[in-house]
């Protein structure tokens, strides 16, 4: 029997149920008990080596280029080390949808829709339990509901490249990098 995902909204099977349950005990584990630096993305990579806290060692996708612009070595380092030097910077990283799209092509022109249902839960999620000192969307497909996540009042800055998400996910991922690792080295890491 299929339902609705309360992470992403999409209609789940028991493998999906299963793989954010996963996702979930793997982000939670390296979670700061103060958040400095909230990064937001509109949903999870579906490759688990493209997902940030994956156990695997391997970072690719988003999860090469979060730590890049953070400047996070990974060579010759073990996951977990350098899981443990994000969470210490005071870095968390999630996403509005908490799961991949089921289906990439299709759902990417429903993904503005899902995320608007899911930004109110998001939003409490954010002000209520993770409490960040300030918010980083890097994610381009963030920008259909921009106006809609400025509206929520989360409680903290909200940092933009030049008032649009860092777009990390876009074929401009390394510009992003470069103008990310600007933003972040002209704050300092509270």
């Amino acid at each position: 029997m299929a339902f609705p995902c309360d992470g992403c909204g999409q209609i789940a099977s028991p493998e999906h149920m299963a793989r954010r349950l996963q996702r979930l005990e793997w982000a939670t584990r390296y979670r700061p008990v103060h958040i400095s630096t909230l990064l937001l993305g509109a949903f999870s990579p579906r490759e688990e080596r493209d997902f940030l806290y994956s156990p695997g060692g391997e970072f690719h996708g988003e999860a090469a280029l979060l730590l890049k612009a953070l400047g996070i070595a990974n060579a010759g380092k073990t996951a977990d080390a350098v899981h443990a030097e994000f969470q210490r910077a005071g870095f968390f990283l999630t996403h509005v949808l908490e799961c991949p799209l089921e289906n990439a092509l299709e759902d990417r022109a429903n993904a503005a829709s899902l995320m608007a249902r899911r930004l109110g839960a998001a939003g409490v999620r954010i002000r209520r339990s993770l409490k960040p000192k300030r918010i980083v969307l890097i994610s381009e497909a963030l920008e259909p509901v921009l106006a809609a996540i400025q509206a929520l009042e989360l409680g903290c800055p909200l940092v933009l490249d030049r008032g649009k998400p860092y777009a990390l996910d876009s074929s401009l991922g390394e510009t992003a990098v470069a103008s990310l690792r600007d933003t972040l080295s002209g704050h300092a890491r509270d």
